[in-house]
């Protein structure tokens, strides 16, 4: 049937509904027959892709549209243009089938596909006998988008896609593009409302900020050398191995032109993966971290948001070059023994016009009422959890870094922010659930859900919770029966009440900490009622809270640094895995900047080199003895010595592992020199001092034992230095 004026009038203003109706090659009582837009050109011959001629179009309208019979049957097809004596071939989009099948419909549909990033996004493929780029996206509510980039002149007439109705995605096989090009969506919403362009939400590639436009990305070719690295991982328990992090911002740790490699970072402001990879991972094999962590890698418009303001959760920052590069930068960790978490933002996402925010012209990701799709305190839209597309986007981002760049896991951010509907909120902002309550339930379904599906597939990956309530159960199984509706799954979860406690103890004056005793004994009544990360954080040295150092009380600078190197003793004691910012552990002066580079002249003053030989030196003594690490989230490995000292300010206990020698931790927090403590030992015999904050070598006054002391009938008389903590080992 002979289409209406209408219709090719339609056609040719790009906005028809159905552009594979009328475009390509149709079967017909006359034959087969070909229809094609073909902007310029004033000659059209059709040939099929092995080249043979099947026919030739009549231009019909000058705007591009040809029309003609073709012999054969249905299949792809392109042309060989002409005008004005140039000539030059284009392959028709139109003539290709569908690359998404039944099978996917299916899947989507009920929001189980966990392949979801395989389908979906810029896919560089060869399909029914030509190479190009498939493109689909998720729009159920639109009326029309079409493909528009850098290879159609940005014009939404050129590359209207299909609809799958059933499924709400739009999708369309581009022939004859390849990787590198730069593309976005034009969507038109219900009624005819044209959105801003829109990258695609399964951007595997961006381009680097301020454009905003994302990038079709090559397929991946990286020969990952890391198989042993995993194998280890997932054959272990993390809950009783050593576990250290590093938290590092890789735009900031070091910047081109501010360290010895000035003279080849002139004008540039990140180094890229690989020049990230040279410096860093070296620096933490020397550390003794076990993992680096990195605030968000995704791609995010606005470098004062540190990656919190994510707008392309599957692309890593163009920033620090191309995506390939972090691949690199994580097996290049893996082979040197080193673990790579990413900070992942499922809570809220930024309303930047070419985002996700009302995507399709209707409220798509997030929630239409404020009360429940807008986050006050980041000004940010919050992710409709309920719904199972969306719920099935975040999932698969998440199976996504685990399987295409092998990160060892996620740090999810700002948990309570999505477990609580009142969150930040007054009465009357908010919407109870079904119940009546608070609980976002719907959240917790999602959470649930992304934990067993990463937990399922990738042996040895970690989540860790940031989660700052007593939500019971963060880090129990899904299925446990204690905590209403299961628990959460994660394998970690960040203990801010120790953070909150020892910090503000730390912030006070010795003469006033004998008042306050219990801000340091208080968190061993829950220490092991989650799996714990000790976190000494970002969130601790921005927004003018100053650096740890500047935390610490003191009369001088000695007094700052001896607090500083006694309080990291007493947290690589302290059970728990470990967590601490970059330029802590060389206790940088200054609160950090993303906009400059950490403060490494620092290590040229002996305080602060002392500080970061004590936190390696602390690091290489948790990894290799087996009491201060194998118990860290079960109470078996924990008895308090002294607990109730609060006139002297001392705290003491056992860390203990089946089979391992046992280790004291002792912490005096006066600057008062005790010659002759009585320190009860679990064990009578030969006791090692292992480590002492107070050393000659860690900037301390060089107090201490002499190598150890020797317990009979259950304790010892102890030096113990002023402002520090100490380690005792048992030798027998």
């Amino acid at each position: 049937m002979k289409p209406s004026p209408a219709a090719l009038e339609a056609l040719l203003n790009g906005t028809h509904a159905d552009p594979f109706a009328l475009l390509g090659i149709h079967e017909g009582p006359g034959g087969a027959f070909a229809r094609a837009v073909l902007p310029g050109a004033e000659t059209a011959e059709a040939h099929s892709l092995g080249g043979d001629v099947i026919g030739e179009l009549k231009r019909i309208d000058d705007r591009g549209l040809f029309e003609g019979h073709v012999s054969g049957t249905r299949q792809p097809v392109k042309y060989h243009c002409t005008a004005a004596g140039h000539e030059w071939w284009v392959t028709d989009a139109y003539s290709f089938g569908p690359v998404l099948g039944p099978m996917d419909d299916f899947l989507i549909a009920e929001g189980t596909h966990l392949r979801l990033f395989d389908k979906l996004g810029a896919h560089v493929i060869d399909h029914e006998g030509a190479r190009g780029v498939h493109f689909a996206v998720w729009a159920p509510n639109a009326e029309l988008v079409s493909v528009v980039g850098d290879f159609n002149d940005w014009d939404g007439r050129r590359h209207p896609m299909r609809r799958r109705a059933d499924i709400g995605v739009w999708e369309v096989f581009i022939p004859d593009i390849a990787a590198g090009r730069a593309y976005k969506y034009r969507v038109v919403g219900p009624g005819g409302a044209v959105q801003p362009l829109k990258a695609d939400p399964f951007a595997f590639r961006s381009e680097l900020r301020p454009a905003t436009a994302s990038v079709i990305e090559a397929p991946d070719v990286h020969e990952w050398g890391d198989a042993g690295h995993r194998a280890h991982w997932a054959a272990t328990d993390p809950r009783r191995v050593p576990i250290s992090i590093y938290e590092v911002h890789p735009g900031s740790w070091q910047k081109p032109g501010t360290d010895a490699g000035a003279e080849e970072g002139a004008g540039r402001e990140f180094y890229s993966w690989d020049e990230l990879a040279d410096r860093l991972i070296p620096y933490v094999v020397e550390m003794g971290f076990t993992h680096i962590e990195f605030l968000p890698v995704s791609e995010h418009p606005f470098d004062p948001s540190w990656g919190y303001q994510t707008t392309g959760l599957f692309a890593p920052s163009a920033r620090f070059g191309e995506p390939e590069g972090f691949a690199r930068f994580v097996d290049g960790a893996h082979r040197a023994g080193i673990g790579v978490l990413i900070d992942w933002v499922p809570a809220h996402f930024p309303v930047d016009a070419h985002g996700l925010s009302q995507f399709d012209g209707t409220y798509l990701y997030e929630h239409a009422d404020p009360r429940l799709g807008f986050h006050p305190d980041w000004q940010t839209a919050i992710y409709n959890f309920g719904r199972r597309e969306v719920l099935s986007f975040l999932v698969n981002n998440a199976l996504f870094w685990a399987e295409r760049y092998h990160v060892d896991g996620l740090r999810v951010d700002a948990v309570a922010s999505m477990l609580y509907r009142d969150y930040s909120r007054k009465d009357g902002e908010w919407i109870p659930n079904a119940e009546g309550g608070r609980e976002n339930w719907e959240a917790v379904g999602f959470l649930q859900a992304m934990n067993r599906a990463v937990y399922a597939s990738h042996a040895g990956f970690l989540t860790v919770a940031e989660e700052s309530t007593s939500w019971p159960g963060v880090t129990l199984p899904t299925d446990a029966s204690g905590p209403p509706r299961g628990g959460l799954g994660f394998g970690f979860k960040w203990n801010m009440g120790f953070m909150h406690d020892t910090l503000a103890y730390m912030a006070r004056d010795p003469v006033h900490r004998r008042y306050h005793h219990d801000e340091i004994t208080f968190g061993l009544m829950y220490a092991f009622s989650e799996n714990f990360v000790l976190p000494l954080s970002h969130d601790e040295v921005v927004h003018g809270k100053g650096s740890l150092l500047g935390k610490m009380s003191g009369v001088d600078a000695w007094q700052k640094f001896a607090n500083l190197r006694a309080y990291y003793g007493l947290m690589w004691g302290y059970p728990g895995k470990k967590l601490l910012f970059m330029g802590q552990e060389f206790a940088q002066g200054r609160e950090w900047s993303e906009a400059r580079a950490l403060d490494w002249y620092q290590l040229d003053i002996a305080e602060h080199a002392g500080v970061q030989r004590w936190v390696k030196d602390l690091n290489h003594a948790y990894r290799t003895i087996p009491a201060l690490h194998a118990r860290d989230c079960e109470g078996e490995g924990f008895e308090w010595l002294v607990v109730d000292d609060a006139a002297a300010s001392v705290f003491a206990w056992a860390r203990k592992a089946p089979g391992a020698p046992t280790v004291v931790v002792v912490s005096n927090m006066t600057p008062a020199l005790h010659g002759h403590y009585r320190l009860p030992f679990p064990q009578d015999g030969k006791w090692r001092e292992a480590l002492n904050s107070d050393a000659a070598i860690y900037g301390g006054s060089g107090q201490g034992n002499l190598g150890g002391v020797t317990a009979e009938g259950g304790a010892a008389l102890v030096v113990l230095p002023p402002l520090s903590t100490m380690m005792f080992v048992f030798e027998g």
